[in-house]
């Protein structure tokens, strides 16, 4: 079902994968347990949800994205093939594989829509036997720093007229109720919309229109460039996909999110009342 996306090339339906299982190199971003439970075939297991980066500098950024590109190696993420992420449902996991795809340049990643969920309901096999990764090494890289903004890029716009900041945590979160770092609260002039929003009750993404009009009622237009936060880089990733779906051309994720921004004493927080 064509759902009206600019850029519907970033998500695959099951039924579309069904047909195409053998072409593409599909990484399960599940729980290791939840993998040998059963896959879709052929799909490796790479659970990316525990690798968090809480110095966005330039030269720690750059350790952490090249750690990134030799884990994918190791564990069989072809970059010289398209690639599918997946996990239970269109989740954040699956998102944030996506956007580490982006960062390093790869031009054809794909988020399966619904995940296993919608894969089984399409009437997918399952396997139960584990993939041994390929040896991969030499793989063609080439960073588009555009895809993130680091802490410091971030407050140097924080008045920018052009510019909004979406923070996708938990209403919790946002409001300064929990606190997930040394200090409570938001970046400064956060727009709030929680990632949960992005997806339908059974798991897989919303039609562009419903995504648009929800996103442009939060103030978050196409014609400004927009930094994506969460907690660690994770349901922010989630976001910065649903707008790359809607053709937003200046989208970027901030992977050291509220974890480094509030435990940074030197960086200005707000706290929120309504």
């Amino acid at each position: 079902m064509d759902k009206g996306y600019a850029n519907r090339q970033l998500l695959i339906s099951a039924t579309e994968l069904i047909t195409q299982v053998s072409e593409h190199c599909i990484v399960d971003t599940r729980p290791v347990h939840q993998y040998m439970a059963g896959h879709i075939p052929n799909a490796i297991p790479l659970d990316l949800f525990s690798i968090s980066l809480t110095d966005t500098s330039e030269q720690s950024f750059k350790a952490f994205m090249s750690m990134i590109s030799i884990l994918f190696a190791r564990r069989g993420v072809d970059l010289n093939r398209s690639i599918v992420f997946y996990e239970d449902v269109s989740g954040m996991r699956a998102a944030r594989g996506f956007w580490f795809c982006e960062y390093l340049g790869h031009k054809k990643t794909q988020v399966l829509d619904g995940g296993v969920r919608s894969w089984l309901q399409a009437g997918g096999a399952i396997d139960t036997d584990p993939v041994v990764p390929p040896d991969l090494s030499g793989l063609p890289i080439s960073p588009q720093p555009d895809t993130h903004m680091n802490a410091e890029e971030i407050l140097d716009q924080l008045d920018a007229p052009d510019f909004v900041i979406l923070d996708t945590r938990s209403a919790d979160e946002h409001y300064a109720r929990v606190a997930r770092a040394a200090r409570a609260g938001t970046i400064p002039g956060s727009v709030h919309l929680e990632w949960i929003e992005n997806l339908n009750p059974d798991g897989t993404f919303k039609p562009a229109y419903q995504l648009q009009t929800m996103y442009n009622q939060a103030g978050v237009t196409p014609d400004k460039g927009v930094a994506c936060y969460c907690q660690g880089g994770y349901r922010s990733a989630h976001s910065y996909l649903a707008l790359r779906l809607l053709g937003y051309p200046r989208v970027s994720n901030y992977i050291g999110s509220w974890k480094e921004w509030g435990d940074r004493h030197d960086l200005p927080i707000e706290i929120r009342t309504d």
